[in-house]
């Protein structure tokens, strides 16, 4: 258990490796019953309300979607007392509203990866869990990071169906077109099984979604993309989520 329980813990994807804003950092390093997380967890504050950061791919960006430790991440920010999680998702816009540069609060989720613990139940003499999944993400807490953007005079689109892919190869044409006709908006990586696990665990999880990109064959997108337009486009976008988390730390 942390000194001080964070009030917040605040995931971050691609292109987001240290929270801009945080204070008095001190790192920790906690082992948990699945093993280690991708990275160490920064301790500090934002505008004095105690707050941890974990880059979900490490802070060198080494670790691929497919082969994060999904469990140990969520399980070491538990273990240290924090019960709300935003989760900084950087993806690939297919609706009309979630083109490059827009953040949204996602509402809906439709998992297509495979092969990835998905679950705290995996070894033999767990007790199995039946958590209702209905709601992905936690309506109030989403309720309250749309309340926060609001505050902070920050463009947040409210509701989406983010697709989670397998990675870490990004998608075919046909693949967003299906996922298109499945009702998806936004495509990314690392959703899943990360809102699962964090139902599991009794944690409250929302999702900011930073689209990076046009998804294949969206928005009339012809360009291959590259990493670069990826990472400038999030710094572009992301500039202004430290004014929607220290919103969200006032209510």
């Amino acid at each position: 258990m942390a000194e001080t329980e964070p009030a917040l813990a605040v995931i971050g994807g691609t292109g987001l490796y240290r929270l801009a804003g945080l204070e008095d950092v001190r790192t920790v390093q906690p082992s948990t019953p699945y093993g280690a997380p991708s990275g160490p967890i920064r301790l500090g504050s934002l505008d004095g309300h105690p707050v941890a950061f974990l880059a979900r791919h490490g802070e060198a960006h080494s670790v691929p979607p497919h082969r994060i430790n999904y469990r140990a991440n969520l399980a070491a920010l538990h273990a240290l007392g924090a019960r709300r999680v935003v989760a900084l998702n950087t993806v690939g816009g297919i609706g009309e509203a979630y083109g490059p540069r827009v953040l949204a609060c996602p509402d809906q989720i439709i998992d297509y990866t495979w092969g990835r613990i998905s679950t705290l139940c995996e070894e033999p003499g767990t007790k199995v869990l039946h958590v209702d999944f209905g709601d992905p993400y936690t309506p109030d807490l989403r309720r309250q990071v749309l309340q926060a953007a609001r505050q902070a005079g920050v463009d947040l689109v409210d509701g989406g169906c983010y697709g989670a892919t397998q990675g870490p190869r990004l998608e075919t044409k046909a693949e967003i077109e299906r996922m298109r006709r499945d009702g998806c908006h936004l495509v990314g990586m690392t959703g899943m099984p990360e809102a699962a696990l964090a139902r599991e665990l009794g944690l409250e999880y929302a999702s900011i979604a930073i689209s990076a990109n046009w998804a294949a064959g969206c928005g009339g997108s012809v360009e291959e993309i590259t990493l670069q337009e990826v990472l400038d486009n999030v710094e572009a976008a992301s500039s202004r989520l430290p004014d929607v988390l220290r919103a969200l730390l006032k209510q």
